[in-house]
Order: structure tokens, then C-alpha cells, then sequence
């Protein structure tokens, strides 16, 4: 049923004139039972309060409108536009302009609301990289400053432990501003992959090899879980999923639990893509973080302290690596359980 709250303009006007032209003609009626007459009374006193209602509503109503339409968009009205506000805007009832203006403050209100995040993780993301380079220049500036005023230049034992020290700080930010330059060409798409086919296991047997000591010091096994071990094959960056493999097992290794396990697994998931995930046993990682857990320099209380060292930078550079790939990452972690990272890949892609 047609609601008169949604009548449009020419409806309202319509039925204002009918309202008018009606009683009149009834009356003329009273007067004068002529029916040619009574006819042109109601065409003439319809035709014309339609013409004036309407023209008024245009007028007074719907320009007033079309100048809210003009602020909202905030642009200078094309052709198009002006075609539509002249000629499609009238058909619209009042109702239906005031939904455009509810649905437009929500989106207005929903982009202010991402604006204040984004610009909270803009200052949080400044707050952590100035405490990221100032900590290795402010050890730099130490053992320099110690060096030339303090006489240790002269002590060879001293001189070369500062040394030392200092160059090991040097390889902090020149890794951190690698990290940093990294992050910038995969986020605006500048960097390039060079995809290949390639077995998946063997990349995760190397980066385990490589990483045997580092493991071995914590005593944490490493292995592919069993029942995966048929090898699959995917159409990737080799390199590059080498680093992601890299990153994830080694922050398995530094935060896992002493004694504990660190296990990957690989799945046909559709025919077309390969699931990977890398477990581990260690003291997971608290709900309220696994949403910002890929966030440039963020770091949790329990699972991504300081003191591990790196750059902050590693999951954010492996989350925006499988994005170029155009494909996901996630994450599962329950505390004192452990954690789970998990990215897809395509799978092997048949020469053409």
C-alpha cells in the first residue's frame, strides 16, 4: 500500500489540488447542475493549484534540498548532476531524501571513526619506531662518547669490546631501516616477485637446518608433522617464502616452551591452493592482541617482548609477502597452549 509519507512531489501536489478542486466543483454543482460547466471549473481550479503547489515545492522546498545534496557531495555540479537534480531529485519524496542524508552521516560517521584509528596507529606506529632507533643510537652515542673523552680509546680491551658493541648496534638500524624500506615496496606494490614452481617442504627442511642451533640451545625439536610429508608443490617466490618460513619458525623457536615442539604442516585445501601453518607449544598469545598481531613494531606483554630482539617488523613484512601473492595469513593462539601461524599459497602452476 502506497504510503502518503512517500508521495513525491507530484503526488503531493496531485492530491492537493484535488483536495482544492473538488469542494469547488461541488459547489458550483450546488449552484449550478451543469456538468460541461462543472468540468471546466474542476480542470481549470485543478490544473492550476497543481501547476502552483507544485512549482512552490520545487521552488522552496526541493532547491533547498539540492543545495544539502551539494554539500554533502561537496562538488561543483556536472552536467550529469545537474540533469539528475533537476529532473530525477523532484521525483524523490522527502522521505526518501532523508534516508539519502541518514545513509550518508553513516558513512561520513563510519569514515571519521576509521580516520581516528588510523591516526591513534599512526601515533602509536611513531611512538614505536622512535623508541626502536633511538635505543641503538642512544648505545652508539654512549660508547663513542666513552671512547674520545672518557680514555678508553687508549685501553685495546675496552676499545674493541665498545667496539664491538657498537657495531652491533650499526647492524640494528641499518637491519631496521631494511626492514622499514621492505615493508614501504611491498605495501605500495613496488616490490617484484619472481615466481617458480617449488616443493614447499624443502623449503621448511632448510630454513629447520639452519636454524638447528638456535633450537637446539632451547632444546626444541623441530619437524614436519606426520602424515605431511608428501611433497607439494607451489607456484611462488621461492626467496621470499623462504623468509616467511624464516620469520615464523624462528619466533616459534624464541617464544616457545623450553623443551617444546616446533611443527609444520602442509594441506591441499581446494586443488588449487596449499594451507601451511607453523605450530608451536609455547605461551601463546593473548586474544585481545591476534587482531594487531601483524601491525608494524606491535609487540604483546607475553609473546613479543623487547628483549627477543628483531626489528618488530617480521609478521607485518610476512603478512604483506603472502598478500602479494594474493593470498592470506592468519593466526590461532590459545594462552599457555601455544600458537599457530598459517598462510596459503597457489599450488604448482603446469608449464603452458
Amino acid at each position: 500500500m502506497l504510503s502518503p509519507k512517500n508521495f513525491s512531489p507530484q503526488q503531493l501536489s496531485a492530491l492537493a489540488a484535488l483536495a482544492l478542486s473538488v469542494p469547488i466543483s461541488l459547489s458550483i454543482y450546488l449552484i449550478d447542475p451543469n456538468w460541461w460547466i462543472i468540468l471546466t471549473f474542476f480542470i481549470i481550479v485543478f490544473s492550476g493549484s497543481y501547476g502552483l503547489i507544485l512549482y512552490t515545492m520545487q521552488t522552496f522546498v526541493y532547491r533547498k534540498i539540492k543545495l544539502i545534496y551539494k554539500l554533502i557531495y561537496q562538488t561543483k555540479a556536472s552536467k550529469r548532476e545537474e540533469f539528475y537534480y533537476k529532473n530525477i531529485l523532484p521525483q524523490k519524496s522527502v522521505d526518501e531524501v532523508g534516508e539519502d542524508v541518514e545513509t550518508w552521516a553513516k558513512q561520513r560517521k563510519a569514515e571519521i571513526e576509521v580516520l581516528k584509528q588510523n591516526e591513534a596507529y599512526r601515533k602509536e606506529f611513531l611512538q614505536n619506531l622512535s623508541h626502536e632507533l633511538k635505543t641503538p643510537i642512544f648505545v652508539i652515542q654512549g660508547y663513542v662518547d666513552t671512547l674520545l673523552n672518557g680514555g678508553a680509546l687508549d685501553n685495546p680491551e675496552v676499545n674493541k669490546k665498545f667496539l664491538v658493541s657498537t657495531s652491533r648496534n650499526v647492524d640494528r638500524l641499518v637491519n631496521l631501516v631494511d626492514d622499514l624500506d621492505e615493508i614501504t615496496k611491498l605495501e605500495s606494490g613496488e616490490q617484484e616477485l619472481y615466481l617458480e614452481n617449488f616443493v614447499i617442504q624443502d623449503i621448511f627442511k632448510e630454513v629447520f637446518e639452519s636454524l638447528s642451533i638456535k633450537a637446539d640451545e632451547r632444546q626444541i625439536k623441530l619437524s614436519i608433522k606426520k602424515g605431511c610429508e608428501l611433497p607439494l608443490t607451489v607456484f611462488a617466490d621461492k626467496e621470499k617464502i623462504r623468509q616467511v618460513a624464516t620469520n615464523l619458525v624462528d619466533n616459534a623457536i624464541k617464544y616457545g616452551k623450553q623443551h617444546g615442539d616446533v611443527e609444520a604442516s602442509f594441506y591441499k585445501i581446494d586443488g588449487e591452493r596449499i594451507l601451511i601453518e607453523i605450530s608451536d607449544n609455547g605461551s601463546g598469545i593473548a586474544e585481545e592482541h591476534l587482531g594487531r598481531i601483524f601491525e608494524r613494531f606491535y609487540r604483546t606483554d607475553l609473546a613479543r617482548s623487547r628483549k627477543g630482539g628483531g626489528s618488530g617488523l617480521g609478521l607485518s613484512i610476512c603478512k604483506h609477502i603472502i598478500e602479494a601473492h594474493h593470498q592470506a595469513m592468519h593466526v590461532r593462539s590459545t594462552l599457555d597452549v601455544g600458537t599457530t601461524f598459517g598462510f596459503t599459497l597457489v599450488s604448482k602452476k603446469e608449464a603452458v
